[in-house]
């Protein structure tokens, strides 16, 4: 926090600038298109109108129809309307409730920043940037693009680590940063102090947007395309009609001035989206902070430097012409009170007690700040949600209900992107880029409603905003909100969780206690911090770019597993059933491989979409007959047990739910998640084991690999189903939630004397990686497909069977693959990779690292990545068994050995129970 001194000094330096820029000036901080001009005049901010004449409707006639309706006229709405109609969707509305830009948009500092941690965010930011740079010559009019680029400082050799892996990721994607000492740093920025920096990184592409010609720029080339766009035209009501499943269908958008008949609509309204989101009986979980930044008076030599970012005092320095607009992430950030609809360029009165600390950080680093004016404040309101990212995309419950909310002030650097993606979701059913990081399916809907779990999740994003993002971070905020009924007992044995969609599931076992505390607040608002940091110290083991301090104790789960046994609690997954009379005609639709089996059969399958992408890959498990047991839903004749991943229940359910309701089959999906445990018990000693505890035979030949039985397992009944997802002999145990600690203290007693550990995700993880097993959202996602990922023997193209997908995928296997995950190892057995790195063959880019894994069994790196053949031809075996392989991380190239299939228990003698 800043000292008193410091706030009262920016306070009294505040009110002088105000009084000399005199009461008619207005500052050059904040323009906005077709909306006002804010500043700070006399100490009262005023408002000057801007001509509009030329870009919009004058009369608030509404049409009587429109494919899309687009509710929000800040940068979202407007890039959403732009890229629909340059998609050739034209007869579409916009409908602002007062003003273009009003709201966000219009105080927005603008800032676009190329490097992104995702590849996703990459590719979004990019698309940004270049409809900045054609907007001009398409449309006449100036965005406002500035190309001065960003200095990213490094106040420590980790977070100089941090920027090295960064550079090497935006160098596999085409963009340019550029590392510099601190000589060269001080040649750059002259006005900067380096005392206590290790270095910088460099980013010539960035820059900064005016939000006033880039809105006009968009809209005007929408009108012209066809598109109408209303101002003062508040959105009232949205009809609906009831569709399958309790679901619902857009079907009317009313207005003051009428009623547009729609099956599209997108909610772009920003902080105000709720207001939408509850006229068809949704809720967002989205917070709405006061945002701020301040402007400085005139800075000798400042002219036609780059931005300036400082992660240690999460502040940026943004080059303002001849002055520098000075704002960041506070720890302790200001809930907004209220968001007033009719004053849509409301601003809040600057809080310098949570503002002070970013002035005080910008001093230390610009010291001539110390004796410079502040021409104007500027605090207005931001959304925010709880894991910083979008909400975005057709809603799973309402049919035509389009998200497009709470961008954490990532707004204008991800709207071009977001704009062109949002337009080709309405258009085509889903995104061309894997947006799923984004998309509302993400959610569990119950936590939304949770305000205290929203609020201290969003704070906890909001203050670590400029911190280093290491893999195996975890939050501390928002914990214990979904627990295993194990959950105590594992806690005691020592077990570092990880929070997954609100899960608690097991991540690695500690040699002592390290349980999760109550959200400290770290310290702000009054709140006294955590005397028990066991945790956290948990946490920190694996603050670092090499191997993690606890290596040890990740090897000795993976080893056991694979030497002896280890037992997973993945009470976590998604546990849904597919029942009804049209089961069968939707499993054989909506799956990928062949599950018109008999009951007992269990069948590893993907999911998949009309091009053929991979939205999801699960177990399918045939049930049949009338069955009332408690593992069981309620059901008579043929139905389908599914699991599926933790963070996707939601999005798997979705995706199913949907197809039932577009072909009109009588079929119903159940969740039962939150009803059921499941215990995995994996290794080569897993069938000994569960002899001592059961009657039931587990023999090869009375229960072979991919099938399942109801067996009784410690006195309780459970579904058995053998398979594994880490390569060895073994059994997943579903059972009742009450029964999972009888059952798990039996296996645990038997398994004692057979060395039987406790194991947790990270080991999985590894194990998972050594097989060649693939993990959705990492390995494959809706933009990869069977034959690129490896998964070919997932789809049934040996039958008549049709499926989702098949025709895309039938297309690709008839011209040839020129895009494939490889495997690769490192041959420095020290080294961890953290995906994102680039591969190289014969010292050519081709690819990057999505996944990297230690491969404990091999002593070594295992990664996987998706590669193309420079010359967009096929990749064949001679392709890839040919050439020297390297990957680059963090400026090194690093030998590397691809592998043709994985490298661990080629034949899978292993699953089958041969050792």
């Amino acid at each position: 926090m800043a000292s008193a001194a410091t706030t009262t000094r920016w306070q009294r330096m505040t009110r002088l600038s105000c009084r000399r820029l005199g009461n008619n000036a207005v500052s050059s901080c904040v323009a906005v298109s077709a909306g006002c001009v804010r500043a700070v005049a006399g100490g009262e901010v005023t408002t000057r109108r801007l001509s509009t004449s030329s870009s919009l409707d004058s009369k608030v006639d509404v049409p009587s129809e429109a494919d899309v309706v687009v509710i929000g006229g800040g940068v979202m709405g407007c890039s959403t309307l732009y890229h629909l109609a340059k998609l050739g969707v034209t007869n579409t509305v916009l409908l602002e409730a007062n003003k273009l830009t009003s709201g966000t948009t219009w105080h927005t500092a603008g800032l676009l920043s190329c490097l992104r941690q995702s590849e996703t965010e990459l590719k979004l930011v990019q698309t940004t940037r270049e409809l900045l740079m054609r907007l001009e010559s398409e449309t006449g009019v100036n965005p406002g693009w500035i190309n001065n680029g960003s200095l990213m400082l490094a106040d420590s050799k980790i977070r100089l680590d941090e920027y090295k892996h960064l550079k090497t990721h935006g160098q596999s994607h085409g963009v340019e940063a550029i590392l510099m000492d601190l000589e060269e740093t001080k040649e750059l920025y002259p006005l900067l102090n380096t005392d206590g920096l290790e270095g910088s990184l460099y980013v010539p592409a960035d820059g900064t947007i005016d939000p006033a010609g880039y809105c006009n720029a968009m809209i005007r080339s929408a009108k012209k395309a066809g598109a109408t766009v209303l101002e003062d035209c508040p959105v009232t009501n949205i009809s609906t009609v009831e569709t399958l499943l309790g679901g619902k269908k857009v079907t009317e958008v009313h207005t003051p001035n009428g009623v547009i008949k729609t099956n599209a609509l997108v909610n772009a309204t920003g902080g105000w989206g709720n207001n939408i989101a509850q006229m068809v009986g949704l809720h967002l979980p989205l917070v709405v902070l006061e945002h701020s930044y301040v402007v400085t008076e005139k800075i000798s030599g400042i002219e036609g430097l780059p931005n300036l970012r400082d992660a240690k005092s999460s502040s940026y320095l943004k080059l303002q012409g001849d002055a520098l607009a000075i704002g960041g992430f506070e720890t302790s950030p200001v809930w907004a009170k209220e968001l007033l609809k009719d004053s849509p360029f409301h601003l809040y009165e600057l809080n310098w007690d949570a503002f002070g600390e970013l002035l005080e950080g910008a001093i230390k680093r610009v010291p001539v700040l110390e004796h410079t004016g502040i021409k104007s404040t500027i605090s207005g309101p931001e959304s925010f949600t709880p894991d910083h990212a979008p909400v975005m995309g057709e809603d799973p419950n309402v049919e035509g209900f389009f998200h497009c909310c709470g961008f954490n002030s990532y707004g204008m650097r991800l709207s071009g992107g977001c704009g062109d993606q949002m337009a080709k979701w309405i258009l085509h059913g889903r995104p061309e880029l894997d947006m799923f990081n984004f998309d509302v399916r993400r959610l569990h809907e119950p936590l939304s409603h949770k305000k205290a779990w929203v609020d201290a999740k969003v704070h906890e994003s909001y203050s670590k905003r400029y911190s280093i993002h290491f893999k195996h971070d975890e939050p501390l905020a928002g914990r214990g909100q979904r627990l295993s009924p194990l959950h105590k007992v594992l806690e005691t044995q020592g077990c570092v969780f990880q929070e997954r969609c609100g899960w608690e599931r097991p991540s690695w076992f500690n040699t002592e206690q390290a349980p999760v505390q109550p959200y400290d607040w770290y310290g702000c608002y009054d709140n006294q911090l955590n005397r028990d940091q066991r945790y956290y110290d948990a946490l920190r083991l694996d603050y670092s770019y090499g191997l993690p301090n606890h290596h040890h104790l990740l090897e000795r789960e993976c080893l056991s597993c694979r030497e002896a046994a280890a037992i997973f609690d993945l009470s976590h997954f998604g546990k849904l059933h597919l029942v009804g009379p049209d089961a069968q005609l939707a499993a054989d639709w909506i799956f990928s491989a062949n599950v018109d089996k008999n009951p007992g059969c269990t069948v590893y399958t993907c999911m998949l979409n009309q091009w053929g992408g991979i939205e999801a890959d699960i177990t399918v498990s045939i049930c049949e007959g009338d069955t009332r047991s408690e593992i069981d839903a309620s059901f008579e004749g043929r139905s389908f047990y599914l699991v599926v991943g933790t963070s996707t229940a939601t999005h798997c359910a979705s995706h199913i739910t949907k197809e039932i309701r577009r072909h009109g089959w009588n079929a119903q999906l159940l969740n039962r998640t939150e009803d059921l445990a499941v215990l995995s018990l994996q290794g080569p000693c897993s069938r000994d084991i569960l002899k001592s505890i059961s009657n039931a035979d587990f023999s090869n030949e009375a229960f072979p690999f991919s099938t399942h039985k109801t067996v009784t397992v410690a006195g309780i009944q459970v579904r058995a189903m053998r398979i594994t997802f880490v390569g060895e002999m073994g059994w997943e145990l579903h059972m009742p939630k009450e029964s999972a600690i009888h059952v798990y203290e039996a296996i645990m007693a038997a398994g004692r004397p057979f060395n039987l550990v406790n194991a947790g995700y990270r080991a999985q993880d590894s194990l998972a990686a050594e097989k060649g097993y693939r993990r959705w959202h990492s390995d494959i996602r809706p933009i990869d497909t069977p034959l690129e990922a490896g998964l070919a023997f997932t789809c049934k193209l040996g039958n008549d069977i049709n499926f989702l997908g098949r025709q895309a995928v039938e297309q690709q296997r008839s011209t040839g693959i020129t895009r494939k995950l490889v495997t690769l190892t490192l041959q420095d057995s020290k080294r961890p990779l953290w995906g994102s790195e680039v591969i190289l063959r014969d010292g050519q880019p081709l690819g990057s690292i999505r996944r990297a894994e230690y491969a404990f069994i091999l002593g070594r790196t295992i990664c996987y990545g998706y590669i193309r053949h420079p010359g967009k031809g096929r990749i064949t075996r001679d392709f890839l068994e040919s050439g020297a392989w390297e990957i680059e991380s963090m400026g090194e190239l690093l030998e590397a050995s691809l592998h043709a299939k994985h490298p661990f228990d080629l034949k899978s003698l292993r699953v089958q129970g041969i050792y």
